[in-house]
């Protein structure tokens, strides 16, 4: 079968395609013919070797098909099933195994590339936006990098919760896609100083919920653009690990941070289904839309890469995989 290999770290160049022996499920597994993967930024990390395992590995931890067969003691799933996952490494392939508690049933309304496209980031905006503040009507909520495909969900789900959105983000094109999504307000951080401009749309008051995944470049303006008693979510560095911080720079404000992984929010499968179905519900209650593009096929698997890591993409990127 064909797939993505990274056999050593680096830039998007390292991503090859080979061929490589098909693999088998084991007891609790399922054996999945892909058809599209998800591309999100912790790809780019074990790429570079920012997030390390062994090599050489196939990345991808979101995607979408068919199940060929299953091993024992699966008793959910069976072949012919259409389904989704995120949080199991190897979606860049023909086929992958992905353990069976990971599955997401697909409804056949949905696309594969939709299928591929909703689960890992649909499921991070919900815990970010349930676990950490209960948000009120009119409450101050920034999202930095708006016009990404976790950003517009985000964005469209702090709305549906009657938050106030900012949101930042690099280009008037993304400006206005960022508004359309529901921002109330955008700003250009190239052109413009994100903290002063929060401050200013605010009324010196700041937001009360800051979420970032970019790091580096943003972290320590969101601790100065939040408000007293706000609350700062990190969940990802794009740009680079933020700065540490000390204790003592969270006490004048009353400022709480909290760090969110994907991971520790799907642990039980009960936990995974009532994510993935209140994503599904948005989905199909039509005030949740997920937006798909550019949709390149697995062998240009470098050059979606590339879209991703120089912000020259808006939406989710998508690669789509055999028939």
């Amino acid at each position: 079968m064909k797939a993505i290999r990274v056999e050593n770290y680096g830039g998007p160049e390292v991503l090859r395609l080979r061929t490589v022996e098909r693999p088998e499920p084991g007891p609790d597994e399922a054996c999945i013919r892909l058809r599209a993967a998800g591309l999100n930024f912790v790809d780019v990390y074990q790429r570079r070797g920012e997030v390390t395992g062994p090599l050489p590995f196939t990345p991808g931890l979101e995607g979408a098909g068919i199940v060929e067969a299953v091993g024992e003691d699966v008793d959910e799933f069976k072949p012919g099933d259409r389904v989704a996952y995120a949080g199991s490494l190897g979606a860049y392939a023909e086929v992958s195994i992905v353990p069976a508690h990971r599955l997401i049933p697909l409804p056949e309304d949905l696309s594969f590339e939709q299928g591929a496209a909703f689960p890992l980031q649909g499921m991070t905006a919900h815990y970010l936006l349930h676990e950490y503040r209960v948000i009120k009507p009119h409450d101050r909520v920034l999202i930095h990098a708006a016009a990404g495909g976790m950003g517009l969900l985000l964005v469209q789900w702090a709305k549906r919760l009657g938050a106030h959105v900012i949101g930042t983000v690099s280009t008037e094109e993304k400006a206005s896609i960022a508004r359309e999504a529901g921002a109330d307000d955008v700003i250009l951080y190239s052109r413009q100083d994100f903290m002063a401009e929060t401050l200013k749309m605010t009324s010196g008051r700041g937001a009360d919920l800051v979420i970032d995944g970019v790091g580096k470049a943003t972290f320590a303006g969101s601790l100065e653009a939040v408000a007293v008693r706000g609350h700062v979510v990190s969940y990802g560095f794009a740009s680079g690990p933020a700065a540490p911080i000390e204790p003592s720079m969270l006490i004048r404000r009353s400022i709480s941070v909290s760090g969110g992984d994907f991971g520790n929010y799907i642990r039980t499968r009960e936990e995974l289904l009532h994510r993935a179905n209140e994503v599904l519900k948005g989905i199909r209650e039509g005030w949740l839309r997920l937006r798909i593009g550019p949709v390149l096929p697995l062998e240009q698997a470098a050059e979606a890469h590339r879209l991703l890591e120089n912000r020259q993409s808006v939406g989710k990127l998508v690669l789509t995989i055999g028939a």
